[in-house]
């Protein structure tokens, strides 16, 4: 049997292995506190760790030493291959590098070479620089009809759009001036004040928020084309005019539709259809068009002003009016419009094809079905009935048509403003345009008589 002494020197101990064997160990009683001392090295131990320390040195100063000649090999390497490839393909210059593609497939593209198209039986096309073929969506005998009128009558300044109003097609765009041979090319986008066709925007305000309806008989003072808001208050003594939306529609009544925004609508209502409608903001995607400017009135007598179509300071393109006559014509539903029906590349190959999009609602589809109802007048006993009846009273063409027209003196250019807007038929709409008119004091063709043709062109062969 072994004794404490035997057993306490062959128990393995704290201190063996890397560092050896502690020697002189002495056992502790249990209240003596434990102390950590580091065994002391002597002799071959002593030279096997300062042969280790110097092997942890020697490693560590390679290491940063390793990294730096991988990245100096690295950079000799690519600069090898850039040598090599110089031989293969030259370098862009730095002018090839910054220049922007060229696409030739945007409307404005294609709106700049519509003027240098060819006319091939039904088909329109040009040819970009590039050599692709535009394919228009454009009606050849539509487009010659309308410059033809424009051009053989002098027009000051004529500007001219149609649409499909399910699609968004592009039927027509096309303007002239006599007098200053560079307002074509940017005619169909710019600003010009609104007029009357505002008060189509007008009884939407009040139709959405159910004010109105197409029967409704509102009273009014002052004379159909007064443009004083002043005397347009009712009278409590009851002697005031009476007239339904729709009639007044037809005719333009100015105090009646004032009366609309301020007193029935309100403010609120009409800046909401102002939003709605694409005003004071970017439209459509892709297109120059400037924005339509509608500010907010300050005051009941701005907004009747607004409401009637007599603000000046309210504009609008030729474009975006007849983008917002397709919508009404499609159940309230905007669609942007399109210019090329295909591209085809150098090769024959057809690249892209036309797709209609939906932009955004305009107006609820009962919205829609009652401003058709109101616009059914303005041919048939209202402003256009003269151009599109002759002096028997006849219509000059079988087809249903819902249009509104606008009339205002304007600075930019210089003249007397007439605008034409319609679509037709009006159960199934298949166009919907848009004429504008700039003439001095003598005129020889106002807006809705270019309409009338336009549509005798569209409906001919019917």
């Amino acid at each position: 049997m072994q004794d404490l002494k035997n057993i306490s020197q062959n128990k393995s101990t704290f201190g063996s292995g890397f560092f050896g064997r502690a020697r002189n160990r002495r056992l502790k009683s249990a209240d003596e506190p434990s102390r950590f001392r580091l065994p002391v090295l002597e002799g071959k131990r002593l030279q096997q760790m300062k042969l280790a320390l110097l092997f942890f040195a020697i490693i560590l100063a390679l290491v940063p030493l390793s990294f730096f000649a991988l990245r100096k090999a690295e950079s000799a390497f690519s600069q090898i291959r850039t040598w090599c490839a110089s031989f293969s393909a030259p370098a862009p210059t730095q002018a090839e590098a910054a220049k922007p593609p060229v696409s030739f497939d945007s409307f404005e593209s294609a709106g700049d070479l519509l003027a240098k198209a060819e006319i091939k039986g039904s088909r329109i096309s040009a040819l970009t620089p590039e050599g692709s073929q535009l394919i228009y969506t454009i009606h050849g005998d539509l487009q010659k009809r309308v410059y033809d009128l424009f051009e053989k009558n002098k027009v000051p300044y004529g500007v001219f759009v149609a649409i499909e109003p399910a699609s968004g097609r592009v039927l027509g765009m096309t303007s002239y001036s006599s007098i200053d041979p560079a307002w074509p090319k940017h005619s169909v986008y710019d600003l010009y004040p609104m007029a009357s066709l505002f008060k189509i925007i007008t009884a939407s305000a009040a139709l959405e928020s159910n004010k109105i309806t197409p029967e409704s008989v509102i009273e009014f003072r002052g004379g159909s084309h007064s443009e004083n808001p002043r005397y347009w208050d009712i009278s409590p003594r009851g002697r005031n005019n009476r007239m339904d939306a729709t009639f007044a529609m037809g005719k333009s009544i100015n105090p009646l539709y004032g009366r609309i925004a301020s007193d029935i609508a309100g403010k609120s209502s009409v800046m909401a259809s102002v939003s709605q409608y694409g005003f004071n903001q970017e439209l459509l995607p892709g297109i120059p068009v400037k924005p339509s400017q509608a500010a907010e009135p300050v005051s009941s007598h701005g907004l009747r002003l607004m409401g009637a179509g007599l603000d000046h300071d309210v504009k609008i393109s030729p474009l975006h009016a007849a983008v917002i006559m397709s919508a009404i014509a499609n159940g309230g539903k905007m669609m942007i419009p399109g210019l090329t029906s295909s591209i085809i590349d150098g090769q024959g190959v057809e690249k892209e094809q036309f797709t209609p999009r939906e932009l955004r609602r305009l107006v609820t589809p009962e919205t829609s079905a009652s401003l058709t109802r109101m616009l059914s007048s303005t041919v048939l006993t209202g402003t256009s009935r003269k151009a599109f009846h002759d002096s028997k009273g006849r219509p000059r063409i079988d087809v249903s048509v819902a249009a509104k027209t606008g009339s205002i003196n304007g600075s930019d250019p210089k003249g007397h403003y007439t605008w034409f807007a319609a679509f037709a038929p009006m159960q199934n709409p298949r166009i919907a345009l848009v004429a504008l008119v700039i003439n001095p004091d003598k005129w020889k063709v106002k807006a809705s008589q270019v309409g009338e043709q336009a549509l005798e062109e569209f409906f001919k062969k019917e």
